[in-house]
């Protein structure tokens, strides 16, 4: 089972962040080491380490850095590719550590060795002394440990290691024999890095980047079982091509997989090292987040976090129906469930503070969802991506309940079925909700002024049918417009037209309008078509609206049963109440800073 989702603070933006991100997450060589050989970065306080010491590195594999060290990225890059180096090249392995052995001299022989290393490889920048003063033979660390011993140098005044001057930065754990078989690992996972990132590279040189998996990669056979064994998914697998490129997921910043849905390509990071069952469940992932049309539902909300809201929702779902396995540090609690992704969405933006250090399957800051300007699946025919992921998640549906294949939850019914409807206009669905507060007026009939063909029957009183009487105000809505310098005054005059058809078309003589900027003005009863003239947008930024509905909401002659239309960019309080049904009329592309069940209107052009 996935480790249940906990929120943490997120990591403020600083040169150790970024000196850690360029190694472990851009170079090629490191971030396997990182993903595979059990390394750990820790960031401490500098009374643990002293305050004159950068890092140290333990032969347990877990890397301290210094957090109140003052260096820059790339000062930092060096600085930890150093101690990850201690043990690449086996400085703490039994078998490679001279015998008697001097540890302060071994560790500034590797601490040479390894800064020579650097220097030639061109990683990061030398925060201390130059390595060139020091010309001693350099063929390995056995060496350069002799010849420090035989010629009884002084090198204290020198530093080339990662802490203090006269301390050394590698540091036993435990039984001092008992290090020998990670650090073996740790020299594998080092060696197949290297092989692996020159073989990539000569393969770019050559032209051949991104190749589809093998047949017979666990990523292909993963697909193929949904093709063969799962109908629901088995429509969608077949339109995707699996990429395993550790090359192209290092530049893309891929940890474990992510979707380009135009492109209908999956790419899953072999690094990540995910067993069968754990596949799976990524690539069913992955499937969902093209066939729900997530790219095409996020509607100018924040991209990330609306990829995270739909991770939420999807790993949920995959849990319930037991696809594969739920890999480590997923996205996933039990809290959320039965939530829809907007409704997780409106909830994490609602509290940034809480929900903060979110990982997607892409890895930290980063959507595994790509979506690039729409695409032609093929040329014959015309058949766009979104429909062909559209009709192959409905067909997979319906075959899967048809032969009864396996439990589909219900919220991913429903969702499925709902890709089958059309969206609904944001105008025709403010029309359905003034339909609910404003019945037709039945017409009366009245003998006040005769009817036209009292005429042919002179002798016969005919009544005339005329619409019913209605008092100036028992009819009506309110309407709280935000006149902030951030509303387009161009959308504003969209929405305003669209009230004031409806209004017309509902009977509606006049609405109540507040408008609202630094302070609340109370424009009285105008009639639809004048509100637009009214506006003025006053160029300020973010407002509070609670003043202007407490205005409307006191006032003496508003009635006490009529609706209100707030229209707002969303840049208002986080704690606006209205004790009287309401709904949000928000330009395309912009959200409440809070969580409401009442209706929310996003208008457009």
């Amino acid at each position: 089972m996935a480790k249940k989702f906990s929120p943490a603070k997120k990591i403020p933006d600083s040169p150790l962040n970024k000196g850690i991100s360029n190694l472990m997450y851009h170079n090629r060589i490191f971030s396997e080491m990182y993903n595979r050989a059990y390394l750990e970065v820790r960031k401490v306080e500098s009374n643990i380490l002293g305050k004159d010491s950068a890092a140290i590195v333990q032969s347990n594999g877990i890397i301290l850095l210094n957090k109140d060290f003052k260096l820059n990225a790339s000062e930092w890059e060096y600085i930890i590719a150093h101690c990850v180096l201690h043990l690449a090249f086996g400085h703490f392995d039994k078998n490679k550590i001279p015998s008697p052995c001097n540890k302060k001299i071994w560790n500034m022989a590797c601490d040479i060795y390894i800064a020579k290393f650097l220097s030639d490889v061109k990683i990061g920048t030398q925060p201390f002394d130059s390595v060139e003063i020091f010309n001693a033979p350099k063929n390995d660390e056995v060496q350069i440990y002799n010849f420090l011993m035989e010629q009884g140098k002084n090198l204290g005044d020198y530093h080339f290691g990662t802490a203090a001057k006269y301390q050394e930065d590698m540091k036993i754990v435990g039984k001092e024999n008992l290090y020998s078989s990670r650090a073996n690992e740790y020299e594998k996972v080092f060696a197949e890095a290297l092989a692996h990132s020159v073989s990539e590279t000569v393969g770019e040189a050559g032209g051949h980047y991104l190749k589809a998996a093998g047949k017979n990669s666990d990523s292909e056979k993963a697909a193929e079982w949904f093709i063969n064994h799962y109908p629901l998914l088995g429509g969608l697998a077949a339109g995707f091509k699996i990429i395993e490129n550790q090359t192209y997921c290092w530049h893309n910043e891929i940890k474990v997989a992510a979707v380009d849905v135009t492109k209908a390509e999956i790419y899953v990071n072999p690094a990540a090292k995910l067993d069968f069952e754990e596949l799976k469940f990524v690539l069913a992932h992955e499937f969902l987040h093209a066939g729900l049309q997530h790219h095409e539902r996020r509607q100018g909300r924040d991209a990330y976090i609306w990829n995270v809201a739909c991770d939420f929702v999807i790993n949920s779902w995959l849990n319930e129906m037991q696809v594969g396995k739920m890999p480590q540090d997923i996205l996933y609690d039990e809290e959320l469930k039965n939530m829809s992704a907007e409704e997780i969405y409106d909830k994490i933006i609602g509290d940034l503070k809480k929900y903060a250090k979110l990982q997607t399957l892409r890895g930290w800051g980063k959507g595994d969802i790509i979506s690039e300007p729409p695409k032609t699946f093929s040329n014959k025919p015309q058949t766009s991506l979104d429909d062909f992921y559209k009709s192959a998640l409905q067909n997979g549906l319906e075959y899967h309940m048809e032969n009864k294949r396996g439990l589909v939850p219900a919220g991913l019914i429903e969702e499925i079925r709902a890709l089958a409807m059309p969206p609904i206009p944001w105008d025709v669905e403010l029309g359905k909700w003034f339909d609910i507060y404003f019945l037709p007026l039945q017409k009366q009939r009245t003998y006040a002024r005769p009817s036209r063909r009292q005429g042919s029957t002179p002798d016969i009183p005919r009544p005339r049918y005329v619409p019913a009487e209605i008092s100036d105000y028992s009819r009506t809505f309110g309407v709280v417009i935000d006149t902030s310098g951030s509303m387009n005054a161009k959308l504003i005059g969209y929405a305003l037209g669209a009230i004031a058809s409806y209004s017309a078309s509902k009977d509606v003589p006049c609405a109540r309008v507040i408008f609202c900027d630094a302070k609340a003005y109370d424009a009285g009863y105008l009639s639809p078509e004048d509100i637009a003239g009214r506006v003025e947008v006053q160029g300020r930024g973010g407002t509070k609206l609670q003043p202007a509905v407490d205005l409307l909401l006191n006032a003496k002659d508003f009635p006490k049963d009529a609706p209100i239309l707030i229209i707002t960019d969303g840049w208002i309080e986080r704690d606006l109440t209205v004790r009287r049904d309401h709904a949000y009329l928000i330009p395309r592309g912009h959200h409440l800073p809070f969580v409401t069940r009442s209706k929310i209107f996003y208008f457009s052009e």
